[in-house]
C-alpha cells in the first residue's frame, strides 16, 4: 500500500494543465531555440505569462498559426506583440 500523498501529487499536476499553458510552453520552446542560438537568455514561463496576460486564448491560437506559417517564427511573434503597430 502506498502513501496517499503519492496519488495526490499526480492528480494535482494533471488538473493544472490548460490550453493557455500549453500554448505558452509552445511559444517558450520555439522562441528559446533562436534566443539560445543568438546568445540571449531563455524566456521563462513567468515572463511569457506576463507578456500574454491581456491576450485572449483564441487570439493566441491565431498568433501560433501566423507564426508557424512565417519564415522567421521569432521575428513574426515579436512583431505581432508590438502594440505600437496598432496605433493610428
Amino acid at each position: 500500500m502506498r502513501h496517499i500523498g503519492s496519488h495526490l501529487k499526480r492528480t494535482v499536476s494533471k488538473a493544472r494543465i490548460t490550453e493557455r499553458g500549453e500554448l505558452m510552453e509552445y511559444f517558450c520552446e520555439k522562441l528559446n531555440k533562436s534566443r539560445l542560438r543568438d546568445g540571449l537568455p531563455p524566456i521563462g514561463m513567468a515572463r511569457m505569462g506576463k507578456m500574454l496576460e491581456k491576450i485572449p486564448t483564441k487570439d493566441l491560437y491565431y498568433i501560433k498559426r501566423v507564426c508557424d506559417d512565417a519564415q522567421n517564427f521569432s521575428k513574426k511573434f515579436w512583431w505581432l506583440l508590438n502594440p505600437e503597430k496598432y496605433k493610428k
